[in-house]
């Protein structure tokens, strides 16, 4: 993909999802502003937990942005409302779904961790919207703070009862995202309270996830492939594996953001913050070529200081 010389600040991508296909991404609060602290997150520890919902940037440039992207000749599948913080947090919703909408016919989803969807205004602001995947990670109020580590003024009870009221409402597809860890929702009691609760959700698609890349806490740990199956054999209704487990991404695309973040490898290691600082991309763009280059083995993680590292393993030229 040719690189575009312009500086976007809210949209990043497209990037390829196993979910949307080629995803355009639309990022509108600011890192790190959730109302969970996810133990799993792959982009850190939360900085500030909040339900507060704010203006954080003006809609008229996500627009302008937009426009800017859309007049281009590429592919994009999706656009999709999520980035470095908890989406729905953004005040001003409403206003920049319906602004997509009156733009584009490409179907818009929107990535969410759930709990904020009890909020009337939320659920209006969202009803334009094509698609909706919510997450649910725990089955009991134990699990969902020792997992989510939720802000103080959201209870497990509040959050579960606020997604199956917004799915018994919302008109479009639904698809639930159910992140499991080892050693916490790897058994089957715990998949069968989690079940029990999606069947009152009555999702469209139900996606299993779990750790690919480092999480912001190391006791958070991935469930092996094999592990993955048999516990989606516990579910009633038809699951879907979205964690990638083997295949890298088509080496035909990004290949100028590939070979830029290699380049600044072989320099120094380097932290996410980093290589979205230096080269200009936003951190769940990094994440998905630091984690093909990890996959076709030319670079590595490690953890210093609490703070992921990644380093060249290998260079040997165009994977």
């Amino acid at each position: 993909m040719e690189k575009e010389n312009y500086d976007y600040k809210y949209i990043f991508g497209p990037v390829p999802s196993r979910r949307l296909g080629f995803s355009l991404g639309i990022d509108v609060v600011p890192f790190k502003k959730c109302s969970y602290d996810c133990i799993y997150c792959q982009l850190g520890k939360t900085t500030c937990k909040t339900i507060s919902r704010e203006e954080f940037v003006p809609v008229k440039e996500v627009m302008k942005e937009l426009k800017r992207k859309l007049s281009r000749d590429i592919r994009i599948d999706y656009i999709t409302l999520s980035g470095s913080g908890e989406p729905t947090l953004y005040a001003k919703l409403d206003e920049l779904v319906s602004g997509i909408k009156n733009l584009t016919g490409i179907p818009l989803a929107l990535l969410t961790n759930g709990s904020l969807l009890w909020d009337p205004d939320i659920q209006r602001s969202v009803k334009k919207t094509d698609l909706v995947i919510p997450s649910l990670d725990a089955g009991n109020e134990d699990i969902f703070n020792y997992v989510n580590r939720p802000h103080k003024d959201l209870s497990f009870n509040k959050v579960v009862e606020g997604i199956i009221e917004f799915s018994s409402n919302y008109k479009n597809k639904i698809w639930l995202e159910v992140f499991l860890l080892d050693g916490v929702t790897s058994i089957r009691s715990e998949i069968m309270n989690l079940d029990s609760i999606i069947r009152k959700i009555k999702p469209h698609k139900i996606q299993l996830n779990t750790v690919k890349r480092p999480p912001a806490e190391s006791f958070a740990f991935a469930i092996p492939e094999e592990q993955m199956r048999t516990l989606a054999g516990y579910f009633k209704n038809d699951v879907e594996i979205i964690a990638d487990f083997k295949s890298p991404l088509n080496k035909n695309y990004f290949t100028i953001a590939k070979e830029e973040i290699i380049n600044l490898l072989k320099r120094r290691p380097c932290s996410l913050n980093d290589i979205s600082g230096v080269l200009n991309l936003h951190k769940n763009e990094v994440l998905k070529y630091t984690d093909e280059l990890i996959k076709n083995n030319t670079i590595t993680s490690y953890d210093h200081n609490h703070t992921v590292f990644y380093s060249i393993k290998h260079y040997s030229g165009e994977k």
